[in-house]
């Protein structure tokens, strides 16, 4: 057998059904061979970057590794998405052909280390040195992708090594690898204990839920806790979907991006804080200012990676393992020790929302928060939206309330790369029914970064609509600037672009509003057709009609500017 259909059938055996990439010299034995292949889709993008965005979405939402592929002269290019990846702990197969390794210090065209490039960022960076290690290393790289804490694994592919042919059956693949997690291992005995005892004993608790919650699909246990213990709810920017934002205990995005007066009140008064799935970074605390330091408070971190444990707090209670597998386990030890919950945190909740503000940012051009409400509202239900980060991303997070728990709303802050939001939606859009539709919450700070995959969303005509965030200018390096530096904005304002034009050259119906009476008008026209469509919203700039940040907000306060953070 041909070590490329060796490849692709062990790929196949896995569950794969799409590899995102795109050609290069260095892959065509490869492709060769797909062409008398089945089962197994090449979904082509345009930047070998943007094909590892799109696996990153597509495993956000199927649960599944996303698989992508890159030539050697564009492996490089492919770097930033698998940093997020790794950031994100998002589980990707990332594939790289190679010239001839014998060939690299010949100086062979393409050729160069590709292994000292990727070792930093993935789990591990594998090197196919003879066409037998093909279905061996393929095992491993699924293996290793969906176990313990998630992330990138690089499957390097020389293509003389893909034109070998090699002898005997191939191993049968490690099913329960096709899927994340691959293993969930619960956390020791005496620290669930530990935990539960501390659960039902406090009376102001709050539950912080990060990515790890989706990851492990465990929003119906994070839901259970939430109740059995009488714990305000939160999550994480990235957390979002943990648990439905209508629930009585939900108190919806917590910490510096998307998060409101509201909800992070629960963390400035809570007497224990439980995070789940979070590796507690800068975004999820505010920069470590949620919860104050100051409060005497109690703390319990549950996370599968070891190096994240404890890791911005100090004493807690410290469960390493799979979020489902342990959130069950500290249940059950609460039944079995007919624990009585002290923790009566609905009425507070329901409380403080009846005070909530919502003052919108007045006239023209649109407000963000209107256009967010509006557009949430109108979209067909399950939608989801994948935001890109900043302004894109901060005002879906804080305002659109997801009806039920599960992963409907992806973006990328763990790196916050620009381009990130367009490729994954149109990954995901692989992992959901046909008839699905994908929000692209973009900026035109990020549309920059993606313009040429107008192309490909208009070639893969899936049902993904680019709600474009027209602030003309890099809006949250702008604010940023005025907030903490008080400007001048330096190096962040764009000229005139028709963005209406550009995306109907590429064959994708377009729309523009600058009022909320155009974003009425056109909104059923956006939503009526199948296929993709891109709706431009020309929106103030950051410093005119402050977005939901803690630390943008105090100075907008300051100044008597009106603010949604407060909402």
């Amino acid at each position: 057998m041909n070590s490329a259909r060796a490849l692709l059938e062990m790929l196949r055996r896995y569950g794969v059904e799409y590899v995102f990439g795109l050609p290069g010299e260095t892959t065509l034995g490869l492709y060769d061979e797909w062409t008398r292949f089945e089962g197994i889709t090449h979904v082509m993008a345009r930047d070998e970057r943007h094909a590892v965005f799109m696996a990153d979405g597509y495993a956000r939402v199927s649960g599944r590794p996303g698989v992508c592929e890159g030539p050697s002269v564009g492996a490089t290019h492919m770097i930033p998405g698998v940093i997020e990846a790794l950031k994100s702990s998002i589980p990707l197969i990332v594939m790289t052909s190679d010239i001839p390794l014998h060939m690299e210090r010949h100086n062979m065209l393409t050729g160069f280390d590709q292994t000292a490039l990727f070792s930093p960022f993935v789990k591990e960076s594998l090197t196919a040195f003879k066409g037998e290690d093909i279905p061996f290393l393929v095992r491993r790289a699924f293996r290793v992708a969906v176990s313990g804490c998630p992330g990138p694994v690089h499957l390097r592919l020389p293509m003389d090594v893909l034109a070998e042919e090699i002898a005997g059956p191939l191993p049968p693949a490690q099913e329960r690898f096709s899927s994340c997690p691959g293993t969930r291992p619960t956390a020791e005995p005496e620290s669930v204990l530990e935990a539960a005892r501390s659960l039902a004993s406090c009376k102001k608790g709050v539950m912080v839920c990060g990515q790890g919650v989706l990851t492990s699909r465990a929003w119906k246990e994070a839901e259970k806790t939430a109740e059995r213990f009488g714990l305000a709810t939160g999550t994480t920017i990235n957390g979002k979907g943990s648990i439905s934002e209508l629930h009585p205990l939900s108190i919806g995005v917590t910490g510096a991006r998307g998060s409101t007066e509201f909800s992070n009140s629960f963390l400035k008064n809570a007497d224990l804080v439980f995070f789940v799935g979070s590796s507690t970074d800068s975004v999820g605390t505010n920069g470590g200012q949620l919860p104050p330091a100051s409060a005497n408070i109690h703390f319990i971190h549950l996370n599968i990676s070891e190096k994240e444990l404890g890791n911005a707090f100090g004493d807690a209670v410290l469960l390493h393992g799979d979020v489902k597998s342990t959130l069950q386990a500290i249940l059950d030890a609460a039944e079995h020790l007919g624990l009585v919950s002290s923790g009566k945190q609905e009425d507070a909740v329901k409380q403080r929302r009846a005070v909530v503000r919502t003052e919108f940012c007045g006239g023209t051009p649109l407000d963000p928060r209107t256009a967010t409400n509006r557009i949430t509202a109108a979209m067909p239900p399950d939608s989801v939206i994948v935001a890109d980060p900043g302004m894109s991303a901060v005002y879906p997070a804080a305002f659109y309330k997801l009806p039920k728990a599960g992963r409907f709303f992806v973006c990328n802050f763990s790196m916050g790369a620009l381009g990130y939001g367009l490729p994954a939606a149109l990954g995901a859009s692989f992992a959901l029914p046909e008839d699905s539709t994908v929000l692209n919450f973009m900026g035109d700070g990020s549309f920059g970064f993606v313009a040429g995959e107008l192309e490909t969303a208009a070639r893969l005509g899936k049902n993904v609509k680019i709600i474009l965030f027209n602030n003309r200018s890099f809006g949250w390096i702008r604010a940023t600037n005025h907030f903490s530096f008080g400007g001048p904005n330096f190096a962040t304002d764009f000229g005139n672009v028709d963005y209406v034009g550009l995306a109907k050259s590429y064959g994708i119906r377009a729309f523009r509003a600058a009022s909320e009476l155009e974003l009425k008008t056109v909104l059923p026209e956006v939503f009526a057709q199948k296929g993709p469509a891109l709706l431009e919203l020309v929106v103030p700039s950051g410093e005119e009609c402050v977005p939901p940040v803690p630390e943008w907000a105090e100075k907008a306060k300051e100044n008597g500017k009106n603010c949604s953070y407060w909402g």
